[in-house]
């Protein structure tokens, strides 16, 4: 009679971020107990998920050292791991806002993740309310170069002249490095189809990762601009790592109010509609106080087996 080793179960949990109502938003998968996985594995596993991002949440037995330090999660996309991320950090910080033993219900979670550690603020939920909304701090932003207007129109497919050439496109980083490309019209932003093949190696020349394409939407109540980003694994719902970029860039070249909160919607054109909510400080010349929030609305709960 053959013998079989006991498969090992990792539960996980899906939650829409920067999300109004379920089944919107951005899709975040959270292995919640990821102890026992390597390294390869979670990236296999991100793979099979197949989704902008996964993360996985690492206990540790010392509470103190989680109070601390924070908890410890790490970020994969299908293709790679990423020191920080907007949408993963929010959504994971709100399910241990359900879900932790010891930080439930509390007003501010800090996860440590390779890039640094990152604190989310919630505010309590009123009656009746969906999810729960929170708020990060992201690390100040870092302003990189400035890219060729041309060259970067011919990179996405983008006529010049919808190029809004009042405002460089330059790269900003508050943990990942984007290219703020802005344009002058929805109208423009619906047409962006980017070639990726060529948009991946500009970028790998570059400073920047990805493209971040905005545009205002003054005729839309609900938002101050849209926004598009086009990656490797497809079309981001929302992408929280590059909105609070985009608030940087907007506050440093006087596009936005320092401090006044801008609304941002993504996903529209893939039928995921995303509310983020950003604000910047401009002191002295430089841009701080990055804040980063939306909603997080559970949906989903499984398991993973593996030998």
């Amino acid at each position: 009679m053959s013998t079989f080793a006991p498969l090992r179960s990792f539960p996980y949990a899906i939650v829409d971020v920067f999300a109004e109502r379920p089944l919107e938003g951005n899709m975040l998968a959270i292995f919640t107990d990821a102890r026992g996985l390597s390294t390869d594995e979670m990236q296999a596993l991100a793979r099979e998920t197949n989704l902008a991002e996964t993360t996985f949440i690492l206990p540790v037995d010392d509470p103190a050292h989680e109070q601390q330090h924070g908890i410890r999660v790490r970020i994969f996309t299908t293709q790679e791991e990423l020191p920080f991320a907007g949408h993963p950090t929010l959504g994971t910080a709100s399910w241990l806002y359900w879900n932790h033993p010891t930080l439930r219900g509390s007003e501010a979670i800090t996860l440590d993740l390779k890039g640094g550690a990152v604190t989310v603020r919630f505010r309590a939920p009123a009656e009746g309310e969906q999810g729960v909304y929170g708020t990060m701090k992201q690390h100040d932003p870092t302003f990189g170069i400035i890219h060729d207007l041309d060259e970067v129109a011919r990179i996405l497919n983008v006529p010049r002249e919808e190029i809004d050439d009042s405002m460089p496109i330059q790269t900003v980083s508050t943990g990942v490095a984007f290219c703020m490309v802005p344009l002058r019209s929805l109208q423009s932003l619906e047409r962006l189809e980017v070639a990726q093949a060529a948009a991946q190696r500009y970028l790998d020349a570059q400073d920047a990762k990805f493209f971040y394409v905005f545009a205002p939407s003054p005729n839309d109540p609900e938002s101050d601009f849209h926004a598009r980003m086009q990656f490797y694994n497809g079309e981001d719902p929302a992408t929280g790592s590059a909105s609070g970029c985009v608030i940087s860039y907007l506050v440093r070249h006087g596009r936005v109010p320092s401090g006044r909160e801008t609304r941002l919607k993504q996903g529209i054109q893939i039928r995921r509609p995303s509310h983020i909510f950003v604000r910047a400080s401009l002191t002295n010349g430089n841009v701080g106080e990055v804040f980063v929030g939306g909603r997080t609305i559970p949906v989903a709960t499984g398991a993973f087996s593996l030998p």
